[in-house]
């Protein structure tokens, strides 16, 4: 049977008071509208339309890379009228369309998958994802026949007394066959205080004609669309929760996963222990047996097997196995470094390489530069990268020792077995297996203190 899907994206979202598309505003790290995309396509359904309208290139640069079809909705005259703009994308099909909304990130993939089987097995013309809520206050009911099937949709507003009882709501997420929902798309008008098209619409035409409507009842959550700020919270809690738990079952341990935030594209190895307060986004990949202890922004970086990370920001960069990092450590962008290294306390490394066994124990700044194994840092060390119009390169080679308070000045290149005395401003050479030296030699002033008067 072949299946296809219609994503409604072409919302304005006042609400949410934004200069950007309702349904790019993100959840666990993530556009909403590319979740619910992901969603339909983990379900098995390849062949997507999106149909866009406020913000229309901004949601078509979004989502970009899916893959997908768009239809354009110039005016938002209701759902009806979307799913009208996207006739097209409808034109010449036969089999099944499931229709969705942008804004409604918390559908899950076996769910679509039920509904696409539920609607199939049952030979409906068009099947309702619904939910049973204890208070189903505004929203429309779901009035059944003696055998199950679908009798109607009724608007709130629209009940009777004995309706306002019913406590099984419409969801806004519907599955139909397509020939019959490209012919009743024909019959829909807008006349209607709105004047707008409503897809409910459909139901109560296909109904008319003697044509079988189904409802799959399907946990409330799943269904909540994000029309607000408020809104966009609860839906990152639900989500969140549902991600920490995942991690958890594939063996991480969450100390406190309420406090612990985590995007939806982050993998984390088995054994891996995080503390509170850690942050934790984009394609971040984790490896097996590291510990994040608290206070951890990590983003869009590549941290290996069995390290360690206290209290430190790490951005699109890659840190080795069996590293410790911080605390209080930046790793800027572009940032390489190996395995067994120490970045230790109030250090900063920005677009530099950094080989195995090399310590960088606290105060430093490295930046621009390649940095050899089994090298120590002093305290207090700066690569003075910036001349004031560009940016220069530095190279230290292996086991190389750096003195406290050692300026090297790029372009400049420290070889291999050399050492570097304290207070230094390196601005030339140093060969391998050399001593380098370069600070004024002191002098001591006897009796100035006195000659000038400034003792006390």
């Amino acid at each position: 049977m072949y299946n296809c899907a219609i994503i409604l994206a072409a919302g304005e979202g006042k609400r949410m008071k934004s200069a950007t598309p309702k349904v790019l505003h993100k959840v666990c790290g993530k556009e909403m509208v590319n979740i619910v995309i992901d969603v339909v396509k983990k379900a098995q359904i390849d062949d997507i339309n999106l149909v866009v309208g406020t913000g229309l290139e901004k949601v078509k640069k979004a989502t970009e890379l899916q893959n997908i079809q768009y239809s354009i909705q110039e005016k938002q005259l209701g759902t009806g009228h979307a799913v009208i703009c996207a006739k097209n994308f409808l034109k010449g099909k036969k089999g099944t369309v499931a229709i969705f909304t942008g804004d409604a990130p918390l559908i899950k993939d076996d769910t679509i998958k039920k509904l696409i089987n539920f609607h199939n097995e049952g030979g409906y013309s068009a099947v309702i994802l619904t939910s049973l809520v204890d208070n189903p206050y505004g929203y429309g009911r779901i009035i059944r026949e003696e055998n199950g099937n679908v009798s109607k949709i009724v608007e709130h507003k629209d009940c009777t007394e004995e309706e306002l009882k019913v406590n099984e709501i419409n969801s806004s997420m519907y599955c139909f066959d397509i020939e019959s929902l490209v012919d009743s798309l024909d019959k829909i008008h807008n006349n209607n205080a709105q004047g707008e098209y409503y897809l409910t619409d459909v139901i109560e035409i296909l109904k008319k004609s003697g044509k079988k409507i189904g409802a799959l009842p399907i946990p409330f959550e799943e269904t909540l669309g994000v029309n607000s700020r408020e809104q966009l919270a609860e839906a990152a809690r639900i989500m969140r929760k549902r991600v920490n738990k995942n991690h958890m079952e594939n063996g991480v341990t969450l100390i406190d996963p309420c406090t612990t935030y985590i995007d939806l594209n982050v993998k984390i190895g088995n054994d891996t222990i995080i503390y509170p307060q850690n942050v934790i986004q984009g394609s971040t990949e984790i490896g097996k047996n590291c510990i994040l202890y608290p206070g951890s922004r990590i983003e869009d970086s590549i941290i290996k097997e069995g390290t360690i990370v206290q209290s430190s920001v790490i951005l699109e960069s890659k840190i080795g196995e069996n590293t410790t990092v911080g605390p209080f450590a930046y790793i800027r962008p572009e940032s390489v470094i190996g395995n067994s290294v120490r970045i230790g306390d109030f250090v900063e490394v920005k677009k530099s390489t950094i080989a195995d066994k090399t310590k960088v124990s606290h105060l430093t700044y490295i930046g621009d530069a390649e940095v050899g194994s089994g090298c120590n840092f002093g305290c207090g060390t700066v690569v003075v990268n910036y001349d004031g119009k560009k940016k220069n390169k530095t190279i230290i080679g292996d086991n190389s020792f750096i003195g406290c308070n050692t300026n090297l000045v790029s372009p400049v290149k420290v070889n291999d077995n050399t050492y570097i005395a304290a207070g230094s401003t390196i601005t030339d050479e140093v060969p391998e297996g050399s001593l380098a030296i370069a600070r004024a030699r002191q002098v001591n002033k006897e009796g100035w203190i006195y000659k000038k008067g400034l003792n006390k």
